[in-house]
């Protein structure tokens, strides 16, 4: 009886959320299974776009996986790990961002029945991380280097990794148009690792096929004043000044004050005002410089002033801009002009204004340092120019990646199918459960061929026993053989030149099993009341009645009397 009238424990706050046990990871493994089939229907060249539209009225098209987990705006938070590892494949490698989500997604899946059925969470995450130390292993051992190529047999190579990672954006119809520009971008900037060197500029109108790689800098025409069309729009091997500093006619701050007994003297201050700028502008003109470029703004006395010396001069410059043409022509930013010597000017071999569109750029082209490179994409509708510069984005992280890790796979699901044959293969040599599990494993590696297959309209049934009868042959005859997308049977995707870089498959496997196991991991979720309260009564405001004749009935944190 006394036990009965013992008081009960209360360890949280009034009003918090807790679930636990098995209902609530089944709970957190179907939020995920939800997720990944938002993005299922984008993956490979036949893939179908989203057109997500924000509470600002903001509309985007995208067939990228992480643009898309971005926009989603995802609050389950057991859903929001796969945005994160989204994130991170598109910041680590550029591409793959929907195969990371779709295996973690089918990671969970399959283990799902095993979970209703009893098996404690741990020994899958033990399987599934012995299964993915394999399968990163079998990656690297198929892997073909295209190291130590010839210039021109890279760049070929390279260009068919930027193809297939296209091949399945919005500009897929023109991936060999883009793939060429692409990797004559990357290697016009080296082996500089700041992907900033590589600039976008955005010009509607026209063709996707108007568009251009400028081998130095481009940049749309700044705000400029009266004078500027007075002003010579072509040079042949320049100098060229960069400023940081305004070149107006300033009057004082607001606050400055200035006492004067004679009102004569107020025309020495307005001289002294006319004289400093006119010194900054002379010492620019003495430099020898035929370019003036700032940051900041250049006034319409500063313009004309220029004009009438047969320079040209753009203020107000975007600031990476600006860091571009310091990187390829060799100048040196200046805060002043004082002592503005040879070795901070730059140069490059032509600079012209050019009309592109409705736009007209300044182009800097033959830069002595070269480390810089401009594409300048067109097409008719915003959106679509919008989605064409991710997915160039997308190439240009994987030819980077090529260059650096210059191993290749094939793609189009063989090196998937491979790596779950070899997993089925291994797990009849183990006994126990893990048997099961890494089977378990080894099935989810074929949802990448299956959705292909799936996002094309062909029999995925049909296509993957052909693809499992072609790589169970001996001697790994098969072993390159993945889904044609053309035909809906299967081809060796080596030979046609469907390849993508080992890191990216690498780190897809690796990022959605740790997803898979943090999640499987997961077995009570609590949710702290406050925020959620402070959300609440905001949204409800005056309307319950807190203060008025009613004293806020179940208002928490408010004093009865």
């Amino acid at each position: 009886m006394a036990s009965m009238m013992q008081p009960q424990i209360i360890l949280l706050k009034e009003g918090t959320d807790t679930s636990q046990g098995k209902p609530q990871l089944i709970s957190n493994i179907n939020a995920c299974m939800a997720v990944a089939d938002v993005v299922r229907t984008t993956l490979g060249p036949r893939g179908m776009d989203k057109l997500i539209h924000d509470d600002k009225g903001n509309t985007t098209i995208s067939n990228d996986g992480a643009t898309i987990m971005k926009l989603l705006d995802i609050v389950h938070p057991a859903a929001k790990i796969l945005v994160d590892i989204a994130k991170s494949q598109d910041s680590e490698v550029g591409d793959g961002t929907t195969t990371v989500v779709l295996l973690a997604g089918e990671f969970l899946k399959e283990a799902k029945p095993f979970i209703e059925d009893g098996v404690h969470p741990q020994n899958l995450i033990r399987s599934y991380r012995t299964a993915s130390f394999m399968a990163i292993e079998k990656v690297k051992e198929l892997a073909v280097s295209i190291e130590g190529k010839s210039l021109d047999e890279k760049r070929s190579l390279l260009a068919k990794c930027a193809a297939t990672t296209l091949s399945s954006k919005l500009i897929g119809g023109e991936k060999d148009f883009f793939a060429k520009m692409v990797v004559d971008a990357v290697i016009a900037i080296g082996n500089d690792d700041r992907l900033n060197m590589i600039g976008i500029k955005k010009v509607p109108g026209g063709t996707m096929r108007d568009s251009f790689l400028v081998n130095g800098v481009a940049f749309k025409k700044t705000f400029s004043y009266a004078g500027f069309e007075q002003q010579p729009k072509k040079f042949l091997n320049p100098k060229i000044l960069l400023l940081n500093i305004e070149l107006e006619l300033k009057s004082e701050k607001e606050n400055a004050e200035i006492r004067l007994s004679d009102p004569l003297q107020y025309q020495s201050i307005v001289d002294a005002e006319w004289n400093i700028i006119y010194d900054k502008l002379d010492k620019c003109v003495k430099s020898g410089a035929k370019i003036v470029l700032s940051r900041l703004a250049i006034g319409d006395l500063a313009t004309q002033y220029f004009a009438d010396r047969d320079i040209f001069c753009a203020g107000r410059v975007a600031e990476d801009d600006l860091h571009r043409v310091a990187a390829a022509t060799g100048a040196t930013v200046q805060t002043s002009v004082n002592n503005v010597i040879d070795e901070v000017l730059g140069s490059c071999e032509v600079f012209e204004e050019k009309q592109v569109g409705s736009e007209r750029f300044n182009i800097f082209s033959g830069c002595p340092s070269g480390q810089t490179a401009t594409i300048v994409l067109r097409g008719g509708a915003d959106q679509f120019i919008e989605e064409a510069e991710r997915s160039l984005h997308d190439a240009i992280m994987i030819v980077r990646r090529a260059m650096k890790n210059s191993t290749v796979v094939a793609g189009g699901g063989a090196i998937d199918m491979e790596i779950s044959r070899y997993l089925w293969q291994h797990a009849r040599n183990i006994a126990g459960k893990s048997q099961l599990f890494i089977n378990a494993y080894a099935k989810a590696l074929e949802v990448i061929p299956r959705q292909l297959c799936d996002n094309a309209g062909f029999d995925a049934t049909d296509v993957l026993n052909k693809l499992r009868q072609k790589h169970a042959l001996a001697a790994g005859e098969g072993a390159l053989y993945g889904v044609d997308i053309n035909t809906g049977g299967i081809s060796d995707s080596f030979a046609n030149f469907v390849w993508e870089p080992a890191v990216v498959k690498i780190n897809a496997i690796n990022a959605a099993t740790e997803a898979a196991c943090l999640i499987l991991s997961v077995d009570e979720t609590v949710k702290n009341p406050k925020s959620e309260s402070a959300q609440g009564e905001a949204a409800a405001g005056m309307g319950r009645g807190r203060g008025g004749g009613m004293r806020g009935g179940r208002g928490r944190g408010m004093r009865r009397r």
